[in-house]
This record gives C-alpha cells, structure tokens and sequence, in this order.
C-alpha cells in the first residue's frame, strides 16, 4: 500500500489529524503540515517526497516504525524521525523514497 502512495496522496489531507499508536493509553495526535518533494532519482520511487508531522510537545516519539491511522487514509506503517520542536510543537518527518 505504502508503494501506491503519492505525494499528491498525502497533499489532499494536509492540516488533517494522524494517530500514533505508540504505546501509551491513546494514541497521540499528529498534524501533517507539510509535504515536500525531493530530487527525482532512479531508485524505487521516481518522486521522493518527505511529510512533515506537528505533535505537542509534551510527548516525544522516538525513531521507530508506528501504526498511524487516519480517517482517510486508514492504517500506514510510518518510519518516524522526530526533527525537534519548533514554536507550535514537537515535528517528525518521514520520508517516502
């Protein structure tokens, strides 16, 4: 399914609601709040893009694979990189290449 996915896929549900399963009690709310294409290349994916999630604060993932599930979307299996906070919460990118 991930394969199938395209930026434009993701682009449709900017500033929509995510929810990693994480461990804790509930899941923690995510925001996708940007998408941003890369370099066309060669490999698997000829247009690479990454996604980049907002989250609070208070709560950090750590680098790992998660279930996120979206009313949209359903369920996905994302590689999550938390980038840092920024003056709205805590981001996480994950790339599609």
């Amino acid at each position: 399914m991930l394969q199938d996915l395209t930026h434009a896929s993701f682009e449709e549900q900017l500033n929509t609601p995510f929810r990693v399963h994480y461990g804790g009690e509930a899941p923690l709310e995510i925001s996708l709040f940007q998408v941003r294409l890369h370099e066309p290349h060669a490999g698997p994916r000829a247009q690479p893009f990454s996604l980049y999630f907002r989250g609070p604060r208070g709560a950090v993932l750590h680098q790992a694979t998660y279930r996120v599930e979206h009313d949209r979307m359903g369920t996905l299996d994302l590689f999550l990189v938390t980038i840092g906070p920024d003056p709205q919460g805590m981001c996480y990118e994950a790339v599609f290449n």
